[in-house]
């Protein structure tokens, strides 16, 4: 008598400890669905479907194994009953019951299911009595069928959001190097502002040069020299070019003969 009690004891011991794994993880799954719902992801439901599969999976194990004393043979009585508040079962029960009276105990001491849900039960097994087996085999596999193709019809939709979302979310175009241009041409960020060092004043001289250049060559006229070949030479505005081979050299012999305003060139 003692053993069986010893071995009872441990079973309970067993599965209030299972029980108690069990609940953790229910409420942790619970809290996830209601505080963390926007965040939550589908790998992370199944990893928490997987855990609570896993414990249950345990807790039957526990049940079934040679050792564990049949639980239905065992009977609960209740040797007290009162109406008042009870501070050891709110502690036992996590404050889920305040009292132990008649009208709470039919519920949490109760080992089969209310009268109406197992009239149900036993009309559901009588009629599945009546099927033949070839009967149910072609109600098993019409049954598989319809689930098939429903599953085929939701793996395309699937692929079909997945790969209308994969389009409109490609992209045609580099961020960084639109964001550079329009950085360059609206505010000439990474564009560089030195020059060469010499090159502003040789513009500024060549330009300043080639403006007296132009400006005294008006007033002038070429004169011919004697004795001078006859090989015409070319022109630019009044002033005889470099010959070719000699590029920015002047010719040293040329003569002009600056006449006054008011003269023709023509009269003499």
């Amino acid at each position: 008598m003692q053993r069986e009690e010893k071995q009872l004891e441990l079973t309970l011991e067993a599965l209030i400890s299972q029980v108690a794994d069990l609940k953790n993880s229910l409420v942790s799954f619970i809290y996830k669905l209601e505080n963390e719902y926007d965040r939550l992801t589908w790998p992370s439901v199944l990893d928490s479907f997987a855990l609570l599969s896993g414990q249950l999976n345990t807790l039957n194990k526990v049940l079934k194994h040679e050792k564990t004393p049949l639980l239905r043979n065992q009977v609960i009585i209740p040797l007290v009953l009162s109406p008042d508040r009870d501070e050891e079962i709110m502690r036992q029960t996590e404050g889920r019951v305040p009292v132990f009276s008649h009208e709470v105990v039919p519920d949490h001491l109760r080992t089969k299911p209310d009268p109406e849900v197992e009239e149900q039960e036993k009309q559901l097994i009588t009629d599945a009595a009546r099927i033949s087996p070839d009967a149910a085999q072609k109600q098993i596999q019409s049954l598989n069928k319809m689930c098939s193709n429903l599953l085929e019809k939701i793996s395309k939709e699937e692929r079909e959001s997945e790969s209308g979302g994969l389009r409109q979310n490609k992209q045609t175009f580099n961020p960084a190097d639109t964001n550079a241009l329009v950085a360059a041409v609206a505010f000439g960020k990474g564009l560089s502002n030195r020059r060469p060092p010499g090159s502003g004043a040789s513009v500024q001289s060549g330009q300043a040069g080639a403006g007296a250049i132009i400006a005294g060559a008006s007033g002038m006229q070429q004169v011919p020299m004697t004795g001078a070949p006859a090989q015409q030479q070319p022109m630019l505005a009044g002033v005889q070019m470099a010959p070719a081979g000699q590029p920015g050299k002047m010719p040293s012999g040329i003569k002009t003969n600056i006449k006054s305003a008011s003269m023709h060139p023509y009269q003499r």
